[in-house]
């Protein structure tokens, strides 16, 4: 490739980004990201997917899609906004004392508010954190997700996906189907949890809005 190729190419990668960024409000809302969260996700890096690292950082590849099982988005910051994982969580406390987060929350009415940078360390799915981002939906099985929350999480995972080389667009219930895989990174065989977020009607959805992406699902599960 010639230097004025690469940098038309550049151009028209910026130009997609820029065109993506105008078409999208996202409203800026940080979790707390202290010293005792810096450490315990190194420490979660380390331990649970065997990546020593001097900062808490991933190189996304995946997004995966969550809904919170609670019905406030204020509900949600809240619950995220500790380091530290709450003592009421013993099914997954024996893993790490880290609390569970994610990087974006969509609210009913198809707000998108960032709590994470994109590239910062999450945990928010067993196995992939170090390389996917989070997407949490506000909503539960006996809250179905909305359609402004699937036309909100279609415009983020383009603009995500024109951002960064993101290659898989998961479902979180999706997840265990990496295990045996070269991107499965947990370091307990024995760690895992049954999930049906963000259910698959959503999944369905999303995927038939964003067939162009050409975005990998999970492997097939062989029987």
């Amino acid at each position: 490739m010639t230097i004025y190729k690469k940098f038309l190419f550049l151009i028209l990668i910026s130009a997609s980004i820029n065109s993506t960024a105008q078409q999208i409000k996202i409203i800026e809302k940080p979790i707390i990201f202290d010293a005792t969260r810096t450490q315990l996700s190194l420490d979660y890096l380390k331990r649970r997917h065997n990546l020593v690292q001097k900062t808490p950082t991933i190189i996304p590849s995946m997004i995966v899609l969550h809904w919170t099982a609670s019905k406030t988005m204020m509900g949600t910051y809240n619950a995220f906004n500790k380091s530290i994982l709450p003592s009421s969580r013993k099914a997954i406390a024996n893993a790490s004392s880290l609390n569970v987060s994610s990087h974006y929350l969509v609210d009913r009415d198809g707000s998108i508010y960032q709590l994470l940078p994109d590239t910062t360390f999450a945990r928010h799915v067993i196995g992939l954190n170090y390389c996917a981002i989070g997407i949490e939906n506000v909503g539960s099985d006996n809250y179905p997700l909305t359609k402004a929350q699937l036309f909100a999480n279609e415009k983020l995972v383009r603009y995500l996906a024109a951002k960064y080389k993101i290659q898989y667009l998961i479902g979180h219930y999706e997840h265990t189907l990496f295990k045996n895989t070269s991107l499965w990174r947990e370091t307990d065989p024995y760690y895992h949890s049954g999930k049906i977020d963000p259910g698959k009607t959503f999944m369905n959805n999303i995927r038939e809005e964003l067939q162009d992406l050409n975005l990998k699902g999970p492997p097939s599960r062989v029987k």
